[in-house]
């Protein structure tokens, strides 16, 4: 993808220097990004304006991750979801991926598999919103 800028990430995690370093990192590789700190304040976020992207942690006081997609999903199902976790399940991983998560992801995160899959969660999106345009032309 060439020019990254004009994606924008939302990073959610209630572990403030963790969502710190994420938000550097991905910053780092040319994406826009905002922060939430929790689930209830990344709803709000997705209601206020559009994102390309969300990485959200599954694990959060106010609302979980969970909770948060499938309110996320239920406003707008086409923002593709990462999901991350340090307390790796088949379950937990089973039920993101049925809420609509695009892809889940466990802490500590491995950097390179953080970045092809944003850069393929972002091209599969791209694809999709072409395809639909072309559908109605």
């Amino acid at each position: 993808m060439s020019n990254k800028n004009i994606f924008h990430i939302l990073v959610v995690d209630d572990d403030f220097s963790h969502l710190k370093m994420l938000k550097t990192i991905i910053k780092s590789w040319g994406y826009n990004t905002v922060e939430a700190e929790d689930g209830t304040k990344a709803v709000e976020l997705v209601r206020e304006r559009p994102y390309d992207l969300i990485i959200m942690d599954i694990r959060m006081a106010e609302m979980s991750g969970i909770e948060a997609l499938k309110q996320i999903k239920g406003y707008n199902p086409a923002i593709p979801i990462l999901i991350m976790t340090a307390y790796s399940s088949v379950d937990s991983a089973v039920e993101a991926l049925k809420s609509g998560a695009y892809d889940y992801l466990t802490k500590p995160l491995d950097f390179d598999v953080l970045k092809l899959t944003i850069e393929r969660a972002l091209e599969h999106s791209a694809l999709k919103a072409e395809n639909k345009y072309l559908k109605e032309k």
